[in-house]
């Protein structure tokens, strides 16, 4: 059963489109998303995906929003999660294009919405497995509330993220704004999303996306200066522009 590669997405969020096409968009990436190992894709299948966030998780405040920057690599370390990004666009379906499966440690970055860290939420997109191996999500629906993700980004700075959700988004309880929108007014917001629920080797499409919700916490600049939420707007606005004033 082979997947054959997806030709990269050309197509452009048009002026009027509304966010709610995109969100539906995203929730129809689901079909034939991955080649259907069956079994190896068990960390992302069945309902104990949907962790949601547990009673009594300490999180900690949120950072304020950095000047935009596009993302060049992602890391999960909880979960063993190091990848490169791309940039992506729409395919045809006006679905975010994941990255082709030539390249299945690659996550997509949907390059025409929110630059992660900014104020907004920017959305990772990426294959649970192909054909014959897992893909660079696979393990993404073991992620706990308060994991930590980390974004490198091109001006040199590291957006540090703390995950505050983690859904098993069905088609029978899809709610697109709660899956993809912003959880909350004025944060940097990041979302990571992959295939999750059954395989179905008819329909070639699996029942679910996996949803992995979180925010700025921290960053550190070129130089390696930390600066966590709450330690003063003066350090914040340094590490955003990259100067290290420490």
């Amino acid at each position: 059963m082979g997947a054959p590669d997806r030709p990269a997405g050309n197509g452009r969020l048009l002026t009027g489109v509304t966010w709610a096409v995109l969100l539906l968009g995203l929730w129809l990436w689901g079909k034939e998303a991955g080649g259907g190992l069956g079994g190896l894709s068990g960390p992302t299948t069945g309902d104990v995906a949907a962790v949601g966030r547990p009673f009594g998780t300490s999180l900690p405040p949120a950072h304020d929003p950095l000047d935009g920057a596009a993302p060049e690599r992602v890391e999960v370390p909880s979960v063993g999660i190091e990848a490169p990004v791309v940039a992506r666009g729409l395919d045809g379906d006006g679905a975010i294009d994941p990255p082709p499966y030539g390249m299945p440690r690659t996550a997509g970055w949907y390059g025409d919405g929110t630059q992660p860290g900014a104020k907004g939420t920017a959305l990772f997109v990426g294959h649970v497995d192909t054909d014959t191996k897992p893909a660079v999500f696979y393990g993404l629906s073991a992620v706990k509330p308060g994991a930590r993700i980390e974004v490198a980004r091109r001006d040199g700075s590291v957006a540090e993220f703390t995950v505050d959700d983690v859904q098993l988004v069905t088609r029978e309880r899809f709610d697109a704004q709660q899956a993809y929108g912003p959880r909350e007014d004025g944060r940097a917001e990041l979302r990571l999303i992959t295939c999750g629920g059954t395989y179905d080797h008819r329909t070639r499409s699996y029942t679910a996306n996996v949803v992995v919700s979180a925010y700025l916490t921290g960053a550190r600049d070129a130089q390696g200066a930390t600066e966590n939420a709450g330690d003063g707007g003066e350090r914040a606005q340094a590490v955003a522009h990259g100067s290290g004033r420490g």
